[in-house]
């Protein structure tokens, strides 16, 4: 199993500027410590205990060189002369070394003092805090000789890493907080992005380094340009939508004075179309602006759009298990694209199935029908504005203009959600429109 290191790295940016900053401090701080401090202190150790551990040889070696009424007088005179305190003991103790595992310095001390020394054959740096006790076979019998810690190794070693590591802490602090405020424009120009791709205009100015202001304005002009570019689109459907009724109205009452005959009917048929089609051209246009986004029951939303289809006597079921399914989205945006799917379904099925639930994170309406349904190739094709697929949904039928499933699935996009097609188990199209519960 290949190993990827991208699954332990952070993901949003101030924690990589953070690991970016971090890294290099951590990295050159155990280079110091490791190759230089290390090293260092070995050397001043060893320099230390070597000095004492050639006094101690000096020492032996007087004692042996003393006539032997007086070696223990000679002992007694050294030790003095020396600093350290001696004594000689009737049996020899046992065992082998005492040390902690963590003493680093104690560990070069006793190596040094055994290279020095051979006859000493017991070294304690446990026993007695800040000691030395030292055991060696002397001229006189077994020599216990103790001298302060203070003598063979460096005071307070610890000092210099702690102080390292207290400076190493509050500069990276530091520059932590002057990195934020670096990231923060960079961190609001996405919020601010982020809003916009799902229709709220987030009030923002361009701030920070001179890259991330240059981009910032870059941002506002285009969304300018496509707010612009939305409202020409807007205003030139509805101007078209409004317009064309006016010719229709007055079609309408030309036909409506004709004898009700073959031909008359048919054209009375055609007008109605037309005025059908513009108004799916208007709601498209209007499908642009949505209400501000509040707490919203879907529940009593889809159960609406079920009694409105009863009303007008179609055949629809309406299945859910839960009594309440609350998200914050915009209900009339939403009552439009169920509706849109709804009506889709009853256009052209007669057995329509509408189901509401809930899943850990997501609000799902599910709208199926038993018509001819849609190819899975034309899924894609479908969700686009005026696509026309199969004969079945010519506008003769009441096949609309092709904006239905496309204005249900920008509202979806919009939600940050999806809308997915698929085959129903009733035999037609099965329509799934997919909410988060925090969808702004």
């Amino acid at each position: 199993m290949k190993l990827n290191l991208k699954m332990f790295l952070p993901r949003g940016l101030y924690g990589r500027a953070a690991l970016i900053l971090i890294v290099p401090i951590v990295t050159i701080q155990l280079v110091v410590s490791v190759g230089f401090m290390q090293r260092h202190f070995d050397d001043v150790t060893e320099q230390m205990t070597g000095a004492i551990a050639d006094e101690v040889v000096f020492m032996l070696e007087a004692i042996a060189r003393a006539p032997k009424a007086q070696k223990a007088t000679v002992a007694q005179s050294m030790a003095q002369a020396f600093n350290i305190n001696i004594s000689f003991v009737a049996q020899a103790e046992s065992g082998g070394d005492h040390i902690w595992f963590w003493d680093l310095p104690g560990k070069t001390v006793i190596s040094t003092l055994r290279r020095i020394i051979p006859q000493v054959y017991k070294i304690d740096l446990i026993t007695q805090a800040r000691k030395v006790r030292l055991f060696i076979d002397s001229p006189l019998g077994p020599l216990y000789v103790e001298m302060s810690r203070q003598r063979v190794s460096v005071r307070n070693p610890h000092q210099l890493p702690l102080l390292m590591l207290v400076i190493t802490l509050l500069m990276t602090v530091i520059a932590y907080y002057f990195l934020r405020n670096q990231l923060r424009p960079i961190a609001k120009l996405a919020q601010a992005a982020e809003s916009y791709g799902m229709g709220k205009h987030l009030r923002y100015r361009p701030q920070g380094a001179l890259e991330v202001r240059a981009a910032g304005q870059a941002f506002l002009q285009m969304r300018d340009r496509i707010e612009h570019q939305i409202e020409q689109r807007t205003m030139m459907l509805s101007g078209v939508g409004h317009d064309l009724r006016t010719p229709l109205t007055r079609l309408r009452l030309g036909l409506s004075l004709l004898p009700e005959e073959g031909d008359t009917l048919a054209l009375i048929g055609d007008v109605t179309d037309m005025e059908r089609l513009i108004d799916e051209f208007l709601a498209f246009s209007r499908g642009e602006t949505l209400d501000e986004a509040a707490p919203t029951d879907l529940v009593p939303l889809v159960a609406r759009v079920v009694q409105n289809l009863r009303r007008i006597g179609h055949d629809v079921q309406f299945d859910t298990q839960i009594e309440a399914c609350v998200l914050r989205c915009s209900e009339a945006a939403i009552g439009r694209a169920v509706e849109n799917l709804a009506g889709n379904a009853v256009r052209y099925g007669t057995n329509i199935k509408l189901s509401l639930r809930r899943t850990a994170k997501f609000a799902e309406i599910l709208v199926e029908d038993n018509g001819p349904g849609i190819a899975p190739e034309d899924y894609e094709k479908a969700l686009l504005p005026f696509s026309r697929l199969e004969k079945a949904r010519d506008p003769n039928k009441g096949g609309g203009v092709g904006l239905g499933l496309s204005i249900a699935n920008d509202i979806a996009r919009t939600h940050n959600g999806v809308l997915i097609l698929g085959k129903s188990h009733l035999g037609g199209l099965q329509t799934l429109l997919r909410l988060p519960y925090i969808t702004f």
